[in-house]
């Protein structure tokens, strides 16, 4: 998930279950909450594989833009 006019760092929200993450676009790093390991490697690998999507996104939210749909993993 992104919102609009979020604060910097270029970031998303991830949950899985009752745990929630943000994570880092640029570095590509965990910077506030708890997730399973093996879940956090997946959304981990997720931003790497996606992050000029992601950017655009972030540049999106910050202009009030429609976001892209970005594929999960497979």
């Amino acid at each position: 998930m992104m919102f609009w006019e979020d604060h910097v760092p270029p970031h998303f929200h991830a949950e899985y279950g009752e745990h929630k993450v943000i994570v880092d676009i640029v570095n590509g790093t965990a910077i506030k909450g708890v997730f399973p390991f093996k879940q956090l490697k997946l959304i981990l690998a997720w931003c790497e594989i996606h992050r000029d999507e992601l950017m655009k996104n972030w540049e999106y939210s910050q202009q009030y833009k429609e976001l892209m749909k970005i594929n999960p993993l497979r």
